[in-house]
C-alpha cells in the first residue's frame, strides 16, 4: 500500500482532485476525516497543509505527495525527495515587492538593514544571501501585504500569480526569487521498494494519461470517400485517422465514409472549416478525459 499525501485546501486542491478523478483514482470521504480510501485498495489518501506535505514525504510519512515547488524549497527537501511530474498548474512567483510609492525599484536599491516580510523566512534568507544582502526577516503568517504600511518592514516577499493582488495592495514589484508550479513527488526509499514503486508508477501513467487529453479533442465526421486523400491531410491524427464506410440508404447515394481522429485543441477551429469545404458533415468534437500510448 501507498500513502499519497494531497493538500486539504488552497488553489492547487481543487484542480489535482479533478485530475485524480479523471485517471479513475476516485476518493471516499468520510465527513472531515484526514484518511480517505480510493478505488484502489493499495493507495490510501492523507490530507495536510500542502507548505507540510513536502516534509511528510521526506520523512517517509508518506510514499508520495502533492505540492508546490517553492514549497519544497521553503522546507529544504527538493534534495531530499524525488520529483516525478510537474502538473504545469499552479503556476505562481514568490517576489520582492515594495510600496508603489517607495524608491525601491530594483534589486540595487535594496540596502542592508531593511526588514522584509515574508511567509517564506528560508527561501527569502537564501535568495538574499545570494545576493549578497543582510536584511532583518520578519516571518509572518499571513496578511504580508499589509506590513509596509503599518511599519514593520520596508519589503514583502510573497507569491504573485498575476500581480493583480499586488497592485491592489498598491504594490510593486521589485524582483523575482523563485518561479514555482505544482508537482508531483515522492519518498526515496518508496521508489526502491519493487511493490510501491510498481503502484508508484501506476499512479504517474493514470496521471499522465489525463494531462496528455486535456489538450486534444476528439474529431467525427462523415464525407465523401472521394475526399478522403484530402482531408486525411488536413486531420492526420496521432497514427492517422480511423476510417470506416457509410452503408448508404440508396443505391444512388454518394459513397460516404466515418473518420475519427485526435486533434488538437488549439488547432480545431481551422481543421473544422477547411472539414466543412471538403463536403465535411455531422462533425463532432468531443473532449477526451485520457489517452493511453
Amino acid at each position: 500500500m501507498i500513502l499519497l499525501a494531497l493538500p486539504n485546501k488552497g488553489r492547487i486542491s481543487k484542480p489535482v482532485n479533478e485530475i485524480l478523478e479523471k485517471a479513475g483514482l476516485k476518493i471516499t470521504v468520510r465527513g472531515r476525516s484526514l484518511f480517505a480510501n480510493t478505488v484502489d485498495e493499495e493507495i490510501k489518501v492523507m490530507f495536510a497543509r500542502a507548505k507540510d506535505i513536502p516534509e511528510f514525504v521526506a520523512d517517509g510519512v508518506a510514499d508520495v505527495g502533492v505540492t508546490g515547488y517553492d514549497l519544497m524549497l521553503e522546507r529544504n527537501t527538493e534534495d531530499r525527495i524525488d520529483t516525478l511530474l510537474d502538473f504545469k498548474f499552479g503556476n505562481a512567483r514568490l517576489v520582492i515587492a515594495s510600496p508603489e510609492n517607495s524608491e525601491i525599484n530594483s534589486l540595487e536599491d535594496i540596502k542592508d538593514g531593511m526588514k522584509i516580510a515574508t511567509e517564506f523566512p528560508c527561501l527569502t534568507k537564501k535568495f538574499l544571501e545570494k545576493k549578497g544582502l543582510n536584511l532583518e526577516i520578519i516571518e509572518l503568517s499571513g496578511a504580508t501585504e499589509i506590513a509596509p504600511f503599518i511599519g514593520i518592514a520596508d519589503l514583502i516577499c510573497d507569491l504573485t500569480s498575476t500581480g493583480t493582488t499586488l497592485k491592489l495592495n498598491r504594490l510593486k514589484e521589485v524582483c523575482e526569487v523563485v518561479s514555482s508550479t505544482t508537482r508531483l513527488v515522492a519518498n526515496k526509499n518508496s521508489l526502491v521498494d519493487d511493490e510501491k514503486a510498481r503502484k508508484i508508477s501506476e499512479l504517474i501513467n493514470a496521471i499522465k494519461s489525463v494531462m496528455y487529453a486535456q489538450s486534444k479533442r476528439l474529431l467525427m465526421l462523415n464525407a465523401p470517400k472521394s475526399n478522403l486523400e484530402e482531408i486525411i491531410k488536413v486531420i492526420p491524427g496521432m497514427n492517422g485517422p480511423t476510417i470506416s464506410e457509410v452503408k448508404p440508404y440508396k443505391n444512388d447515394d454518394v459513397p460516404m465514409v466515418a473518420i475519427q481522429a485526435v486533434v488538437e485543441e488549439n488547432q480545431i477551429f481551422s481543421i473544422v472549416n477547411q472539414l466543412e469545404q471538403l463536403e465535411g458533415r455531422d462533425i463532432l468534437v468531443v473532449p477526451i478525459e485520457r489517452i493511453i500510448n
